[in-house]
């Protein structure tokens, strides 16, 4: 007995690929609702009614390219995501209008790359709304090839500044890919474990004596060179 084959043209694969299609369509509502209800401070049945006959004309009149989600949603990842959502969108807001009302301070800004490990259209477009709607960070080019973000960061005062910034957006990266990423996006979170030496290495055969000076002073390639001492 053999199994049945199906193809593009099987009458269960149409539906399926149509069901597919409105689940993606109801998940883009649901989220262009909540922007706009985000985007107006507040939820109520005036924004929520707005929302969606705007989210509906958008997708009527305006279709979106096809955006593929083959994850799963996870109700706890979810609550953390949101938890943390807004505990950071607070923050933001108190440290931005200390910022503002604070006499004499002119706070420093600078643009950074991020480097998305998860590059697909819905990763991208909801990391860049979380992070755009925090205050204090604004994205100003998405690199959809590359995955990169280039966001514009509000008083920065060093290095560790913009490296806490990156260490953000990529948190923020991962705990959308723990609510609704698939199994092969989440191993795309943890980087991948070096590689073990197969075998014993032999050390490298001296051609001479070297002198204890000599093996202490630096080799030309380790010494950085101008423009790298400079920056």
């Amino acid at each position: 007995m053999t199994g049945r084959v199906t193809g593009p043209d099987d009458p269960v694969t149409r539906v399926h690929g149509r069901l597919g299609r409105w689940r993606d369509r109801l998940l883009a509502l649901v989220w262009m609702v909540l922007i706009w209800c985000l985007l107006w401070g507040r939820f109520s049945w005036g924004n929520l009614l707005g929302g969606l006959l705007l989210g509906a004309a958008v997708l009527l009149f305006f279709p979106l390219p096809p955006v593929t989600f083959g994850g799963r949603l996870r109700l706890w990842a979810l609550l953390v995501l949101a938890g943390r959502f807004v505990t950071e969108l607070v923050s933001a807001s108190v440290r931005v209008a200390w910022i503002a009302v604070r006499p004499g301070y002119r706070p420093r800004s600078a643009v950074i790359a991020v480097q998305l490990r998860v590059r697909t259209d819905l990763n991208l477009a909801l990391t860049a709304e979380l992070i755009t709607l925090v205050p204090g960070t604004l994205i100003i080019e998405v690199n959809r090839e590359r995955g990169l973000l280039y966001v514009h960061v509000l008083d920065v005062r060093g290095p560790e500044d913009l490296t806490a910034s990156r260490e953000r957006i990529l948190a923020v990266e991962a705990r959308i890919m723990r609510a609704i990423g698939s199994a092969a996006e989440l191993r795309l979170l943890t980087p991948a474990p070096a590689a073990a030496p197969s075998g014993p290495s032999a050390p490298a055969p001296s051609t001479g004596s070297a002198s204890p000076a000599d093996s202490a002073r630096p080799t030309d390639s380790a010494r950085p060179t101008e423009r790298g001492a400079d920056q």
